[in-house]
């Protein structure tokens, strides 16, 4: 018979998950509702969580004794290393100290300056200019996109723990096809703002509460080229910043208050994503807030009767009514000066 080394078959990945999967349900773990390759195990008050990531196992328990017998018990199963507190991952350093958790990827950061040679370029004070729109520019000098391409896709990567990046890369990102020269320079502009800023970071704290709130917002008909909108979202728990979108709305909007609604529903989509989740870990979610600055969008989603600004938009009124009515989610107003995503929906200047 022919014999190979698990590593060796080409379904190693899925042999190996079922294998791991098969002896964590054994061993009391409940996996994950929402995503599947998270396995919770609750004794008595306290939890031991383990993340399953190919043949890497990120785990944790809120009992340090228990998290030790984890170690040992999966040490004398399979043929693993522990490798001690988490303070490296798949790019993100891990600073777990007594009042948080700070997570970041300054090297990887400083790796990418090096990699395009910006890292004896001027610092820029903003990933992104508030004067100039991008836009397809066909009258531009065209650029290798093989090249531009690179750029997007190690600044995309340095965005999962970066939001103040995540608007202007994303906007870069919508001209891989047939980059401009005008379009390589916004690219160069964030690497050099990134030069300058490579301890930034996410700062987790310890003292902190589990309910969710989210902010909501759109730039209308931002986009030069196709007059769509963007939207952009947050998402706390507590005073911990877990989870932000930035994304061009599908169909073009025909009032701000549209635009608002639409993001607003993205972000219900999202915050009923992150309550399922959150079941996984035994916590529950009353009424989870969205705010918004934009007070007809609020109306909307209250008023009952459709009109002329909500007709067209019928399937998404309905969703969010029900929710605004089950008591699920609630909207409520946020001065725009106070507006935390607004970062996420256009260029803002350094003050």
């Amino acid at each position: 018979r022919l014999r190979k080394a698990l590593y060796g078959l080409k379904q190693a990945p899925r042999a190996w998950y079922e294998r791991l999967t098969t002896y964590l349900l054994e061993n009391g773990f409940l996996r994950g509702g929402v995503d599947k390759t998270l396995f919770v195990k609750h004794v008595r008050k306290d939890i031991v969580i383990a993340q399953v990531y190919v043949d890497d196992i990120v785990f944790g328990s809120t009992c340090e004794s228990h998290a030790k017998a984890f170690a040992k018990v999966m040490q004398s199963e399979f043929e693993m290393s522990m490798m001690g507190e988490l303070n490296f991952f798949l790019g993100l350093q891990v600073r777990q100290l007594k009042d948080g958790i700070f997570v970041s990827q300054t090297k990887y950061a400083r790796e990418l300056v090096k990699k395009f040679g910006l890292e004896s370029a001027k610092h820029a004070r903003t990933p992104m200019s508030t004067s100039v729109k991008l836009g397809k520019d066909p009258s531009g000098t065209s650029v290798g996109d093989t090249l531009f391409r690179s750029m997007i896709g190690s600044l995309l990567y340095l965005t999962a723990s970066r939001p103040d990046i995540a608007f202007s890369v994303g906007v870069c990102a919508r001209f891989q096809s047939a980059p401009k020269e005008s379009h390589l320079v916004a690219v160069k502009r964030i690497i050099k703002y990134v030069n300058g800023t490579l301890d930034y970071g996410i700062w987790f704290p310890r003292d902190t509460n589990a309910n969710l709130v989210a902010f909501s917002d759109a730039d209308w008909a931002g986009n030069v080229d196709d007059r769509k909108s963007t939207s952009g979202g947050c998402f706390y728990l507590g005073n911990c910043l877990v989870s932000w979108h930035c994304k061009k709305q599908n169909s073009i909007s025909l009032s701000t208050a549209e635009a608002e609604y639409i993001a607003a529903g993205s972000c219900c989509t999202q915050l009923l994503w992150m309550k399922q989740m959150l079941e996984d870990y035994g916590i529950d979610q009353g009424t989870m807030l969205i705010k918004c600055d934009n007070s007809s969008a609020i109306c909307i989603s209250k008023n009952p009767v459709q009109h002329s600004r909500t007709k067209h938009i019928d399937i998404r009124h309905h969703f969010i009514r029900e929710l605004v009515e089950e008591k699920i989610v609630g909207l409520e107003y946020v001065p725009t000066e106070h507006q935390l995503a607004d970062i996420l929906t256009k260029p803002l200047d350094h003050t």
